[in-house]
């Protein structure tokens, strides 16, 4: 085989161009992959959370000490509020998919029931699983 140097570098660009590609598609897809990770690692428990905002609102808006106190404690008290909301909200939303489901019970013939309970189950286990940990 006869080559003349232009064809060999044409054929050693080629091949650096190929490997950057991969190189280049192998990093994308390793940070997609660890951004979804990351993303449905754990939650950060609510009292980190709350010293995250305070600390950020500190550097931003030039917090004393003092305001700092009394914007956790502020944050502290708001956020009980919205949690009691939720699970008040969440009590009557369980009360309501029990009459619904009632009500479903009550059309279906003795050969449907069983097949709805185990509906019922397989959905009750998803929605465990894809619930929020703690609010």
């Amino acid at each position: 085989m006869n080559e003349t140097p232009a064809t060999r570098k044409a054929a050693i660009w080629v091949v650096i161009v190929f490997l950057l590609g991969a190189a280049a598609g192998v990093m994308l897809g390793y940070s997609y992959a660890h951004r979804s990770v990351v993303a449905a690692s754990a939650p950060t428990p609510e009292p980190e959370r709350r010293a995250r905002r305070v600390e950020q609102l500190t550097h931003e808006l030039g917090l004393t000490s003092d305001q700092a106190k009394q914007l956790d404690a502020v944050l502290l008290k708001w956020h009980g509020q919205v949690k009691a909301i939720h699970d008040q909200s969440d009590a009557q939303t369980e009360q309501l998919r029990q009459k619904g489901r009632d009500e479903v019970r009550a059309i279906l013939t003795p050969e449907q029931k069983p097949k709805f309970e185990e509906f019922l189950q397989k959905l009750d286990a998803e929605r465990k699983h894809n619930a929020p940990v703690n609010r």
